[in-house]
């Protein structure tokens, strides 16, 4: 195989697999979008209520699809239990329409959103990964367009969903959300030929009913089970930490069965888990405090358009759909002639875009705002930039870690457990989040500005110095990713 090709020249699967999972991703994020502002809006919950169940309830949403990505590999299938799983959400989401009516409901769709996005996330980039031998240069740049498909569906209905929202009203938000999985499953069946004897070994064999229906009823108390643990966050927290250490202890077992290189590997790929932690506690400030920071205290005129201060949630993925070509073509040239940054690299420069992110939104806060508490929107412009940045160099290659650093087998599991990650970081960034939820009656944009601008500052401190700290331990996991012993990589460097 020629490996040396553009970034354009993916497998065919890769089309299908780019438009199922925009979709997916527009209806979920539309959600995403809105969530916190509805919980406050018309459920009437207090802002620190609001950001801690959502915490939990992204948390379910991540923490699960380890989960599905064992029913993909082992029972049902990575193309069956992606299927399924888009079933399940766009009847979580037509049910979120009901909450409207009967706020009972909500919690059985957000239990059946979280079972369903279990099910689906972690098996379409199982797939793509599978359509890659090892070495192949175009596998960064292919997971980083992959990526941008992400970003398209968010980028869309993150513009629309509170637009809606606010002016028919959040059912309507709810039902386009949940049209976003039709379309998703029509891009499935339209296009599945192209992964004809692709994916997992259940993939090839006829479908066995005692598994289905052993699924179909796992599936059922599953999201009744997530229902009762969003009403009772305390005890989702225990329960994803059960699920945590589990995933990890099963992960540990399995590198330590391993030898020599392939081991290095998969340690490498557990500390580059541990530090997306660390990104995802500052992903969770979008639909929270920073969601919240700019409905108080930004200035939402842009080019002379009023926006929705929720709508600035768009900007991320704005930003994504704009960067990931660019870096997917860095990535696939300086591949080609061997110069590209390692995967602890990109790591590192993410986090450090990260970090200046929340320092410039603290700058502006501090000397930046207006008499009356205000400040610019081109700020928020600014932070989103650093934010998407650090999200393509860490989030954007997470998945393309996982499928270069470890084996096949543990291929869809191992994928599960990178999203896992996310759903450690939801619980902590829901609770970072709360640090700057205010009193009802607190709604002056000048008591409100030192509550965001004294948080994003200490984010930004944090995030810096954990920054430094993985530029330092970077050129080690660099040796650990190789066969070559450490005087081996002396002796190639200095020729």
């Amino acid at each position: 195989m020629d490996n040396k090709a553009s970034i354009l020249n993916q497998p065919k699967p890769f089309k299908m697999i780019f438009f199922i999972e925009l979709w997916e991703r527009f209806g979920y994020y539309g959600l995403q979008g809105i969530l916190a502002v509805y919980f406050v809006d018309k459920l009437g919950f207090s802002m620190q209520d609001s950001f801690v169940t959502f915490g939990a309830f992204a948390a379910l949403v991540y923490g699960l699809v380890s989960v599905g990505g064992y029913v993909g590999d082992y029972v049902l299938g990575t193309k069956r239990t992606m299927v399924f799983g888009a079933i399940v959400l766009a009847l979580g989401y037509f049910l979120m329409g009901f909450s409207i009516l009967n706020p009972n409901f909500i919690y059985l769709a957000l239990g059946a959103i979280a079972v369903g996005n279990g099910l689906f996330k972690a098996n379409p980039s199982s797939l793509l990964a599978k359509c890659y031998e090892k070495g192949d240069s175009r596998l960064d740049g292919a997971f980083t367009l992959y990526y941008m498909s992400i970003n398209i569906g968010s980028l869309v209905s993150l513009s629309l969903s509170p637009v809606i929202a606010n002016n028919y009203g959040y059912e309507y938000a709810f039902l386009i959300c949940g049209l976003g999985l039709v379309a998703s499953l029509f891009s499935y069946f339209s296009l599945r030929s192209t992964v004809q004897g692709i994916g997992s070994e259940p993939d090839t064999l006829p479908l066995n009913k005692t598994k289905a229906l052993i699924v179909l009823i796992g599936t059922v108390a599953s999201t009744l089970v997530c229902a009762w643990l969003l009403q009772n966050i305390m005890m989702a927290n225990l329960a994803l930490g059960v699920i945590g250490v589990g995933v990890v202890g099963f992960f540990l077992k399995e590198t330590f069965k391993e030898t020599g290189e392939q081991r290095n590997k998969m340690i490498v790929a557990f500390i580059l888990m541990l530090q997306a932690i660390i990104f995802y506690v500052l992903y969770a400030q979008m639909p929270t405090s920073l969601n919240f920071f700019a409905i108080n205290n930004v200035h939402t005129e842009l080019f002379g358009i009023d926006i929705n201060p929720v709508s600035l949630q768009a900007l991320n993925p704005f930003w994504v759909v704009f960067c990931s070509p660019i870096l997917a073509y860095l990535y696939t040239y300086y591949g080609n002639q061997n110069k590209d940054l390692s995967m602890p690299g990109k790591f590192t420069v993410g986090m450090f875009m990260c970090a200046f992110g929340f320092l410039s939104v603290a700058a502006a806060g501090n000397w930046f705002a207006d008499q009356a508490g205000m400040v610019s929107v081109w700020w928020m412009v600014l932070v989103y930039l650093f934010q998407s940045l650090g999200e393509l160099m860490i989030s954007g290659l997470g998945l393309a870690m996982v499928a270069s650093l470890v084996p096949q087998r543990l291929m869809g599991f191992t994928m599960g457990a990178w999203f896992l990650t996310q759903a450690a970081s939801f619980i902590i960034g829901g609770y970072v989040a709360t640090f700057s939820a205010t009193p009802e009656h607190l709604t002056d944009p000048l008591d409100t500005l030192p509550v965001y601008t004294e948080l994003f500052q200490n984010i930004g401190f944090v995030t810096l110095a954990v920054a430094i700290v993985m530029a330092i331990t970077a050129p080690k996991l660099n040796r650990m990713m190789t066969s070559l012993q450490p005087e081996e990589i002396e002796l190639v460097e200095q020729h």
